[in-house]
């Protein structure tokens, strides 16, 4: 199984990245922050930290990482107080986009030691360019360790003329394309940098006198620390000492800097916490406006004015959308009613046996039960962020089904994905997305989940409840097939991860 927290059929967190700079306990800080972003990733997690060696005058790189969750690879504590010393680390949670997920050299952060010293990396995105990039750098003889694009970065800084790191890892990231968000270590400071586009999320705060980086802002609460502000799209923060006394850091600039901001929609409809800001909103009140925005377009009523509408979540990602659907449905007269009628068990551990027969169903089964007295003999919504194969709310709808509602009506708060992500989401190929599958026919998909109607939200309501402060815009590639940032398409998409 390679997850723990997404239910299968939907789509894969990508990464979650953490970075801290002056802070004692450093890698406890890291451990912490990465317990909050587990939700970004769940087959491997990593901690680097950067530890100044006084009597030798130099930096020394403390690294441990290994597959499975936060608390499975950091259970000795030991490991936090001991092994990671240092007042800087990176930290990582990877979930692979595409590649082999059990090959351990893939595992970040990466480190390597080379001429101008120390760098570690932790990446969150995929690039587009890497198969040219790596084609080149290995006829001039590059030799890799992984097949992550992310070590793209680390030998591209190796390779600079500057002598300052800082400056090598800004050539490295004027030539590479695509979605990053990144945290490095060098040997004297952290740099956080995310694409011109701003393709994935990246948060800037304070911890006491130290500063911290986090793909979200939940990683930020756990710690009590404070929110500043976002990293800019095509912004390489430095933060290091100087930072840490004046209480200031500085910034370079992207030489593509002034590029159209395109931050993955997607986030907002699935993958962040509701808890987080991101993208200068809190997710929370953007998905009770998608759930809202889907009941003005298409409401469910009762088939008179005394019966109840029962309108359910898929647990847990769909819970804050579906609170925005009940409460427009109510204003708009709807006699709607919010009910838990899905129990989700959090219990099911990674190595659970799957049986030979009837797996998709038990899978759906051991996730999930039905609260039967809810649902017999209601009309019965169910509201759900996405549909990406089909096969999960197949079986989800047979469970309800089970449980003898009246009707069951699927209302879906973003619209049909109908193509691949190449930007840091793990969706799977074109032909195998129900919404592509079927050419996008409403009536076909209703049949074949078997729902008494089906509705999705809207491309354009959709992005009627994202924020657009400051003239952000946002990519919709997965719905609306059009691709800010050109792919490289010269081998298989597998032939890279992240």
């Amino acid at each position: 199984m390679r997850e723990l927290a997404h239910i299968e059929g939907k789509p894969r967190s990508h990464c979650g990245i953490f970075g801290i700079y002056g802070h004692p306990e450093a890698a406890v800080m890291a451990y912490y922050g990465l317990h909050a972003l587990q939700h970004r990733g769940q087959e491997a997690s990593g901690i680097v930290t950067s530890e100044f060696l006084s009597e030798k005058k130099k930096t020394r790189f403390n690294s441990h990482r290994g597959t499975g969750l936060v608390t499975d690879v950091f259970k000795d504590e030991k490991l936090l107080k001991s092994a990671l010393r240092g007042n800087a680390a990176i930290g990582h949670n990877r979930y692979s986009t595409t590649g082999a997920a059990d090959n351990k050299a893939n595992i970040q952060p990466f480190i390597v030691n080379y001429r101008a010293g120390n760098l570690a990396l932790g990446h969150n995105g995929n690039l587009t360019n890497f198969n040219s990039l790596r084609d080149q750098l290995q006829s001039d003889g590059t030799i890799f360790q992984s097949t992550s694009d992310s070590e793209i970065i680390l030998h591209l800084a190796a390779r600079s003329r500057h002598t300052d790191q800082v400056l090598q890892v800004k050539d490295a990231l004027d030539l590479v394309e695509g979605a990053y968000s990144l945290v490095i270590l060098t040997d004297d400071a952290l740099i956080a940098a995310r694409d011109p586009h701003g393709f994935r999320p990246l948060a800037f705060g304070k911890l006491g006198d130290s500063f911290v980086v986090a793909s979200e802002t939940c990683a930020f609460d756990i710690l009590g620390a404070e929110y500043i502000r976002d990293v800019a799209p095509g912004e390489i923060l430095v933060i290091d000492q100087k930072a840490v006394d004046s209480g200031r850091t500085r910034s370079l600039w992207n030489s593509r800097k002034s590029v159209q901001s395109h931050h993955c929609i997607f986030e907002y409809v699935y993958f962040s916490r509701p808890d987080s800001r991101i993208f200068g909103e809190n997710v929370d009140k953007v998905r009770r406006k998608l759930g809202k925005l889907l009941a003005e377009e298409s409401p469910v009523s009762g088939d008179g004015p005394d019966e109840k509408v029962v309108v359910i979540s898929v647990p847990d990602s769909s819970n804050t959308a579906t609170l925005g659907f009940v409460h427009e449905s109510e204003q708009m007269g709807i006699n709607a009613r919010l009910e838990i009628g899905l129990i989700r068990s959090h219990y099911v551990g990674r190595t659970f046996i799957q049986p030979d027969q009837n797996s998709r169903e038990i899978k759906v089964k051991t996730k999930f039960n039905t609260v039967k007295g809810v649902l017999k003999d209601k009309k019965v919504v169910i509201v759900d962020d996405s549909i990406v194969r089909g096969t999960t709310s197949k079986q989800l709808v047979k469970l309800v089904r089970e449980a003898g509602p009246k009707e069951i009506h699927f209302r879906i708060t973003s619209p049909p994905i109908k193509h691949p992500c190449y930007y840091g989401m793990d969706f799977p190929s074109k032909e195998e997305l129900i919404a592509n599958r079927l050419h996008g026919d409403l009536e076909e998909i209703r049949k074949e989940l078997g729902v008494d109607s089906i509705a999705y939200l809207s491309l354009e309501k959709l992005l009627e409840a994202a924020p657009k402060d400051e003239g952000q815009h946002y990519c919709t590639a997965c719905f609306s097939g059009s691709y800010p940032v050109p792919i490289d398409r010269t081998t298989p998409k597998d032939a890279n991860e992240t």
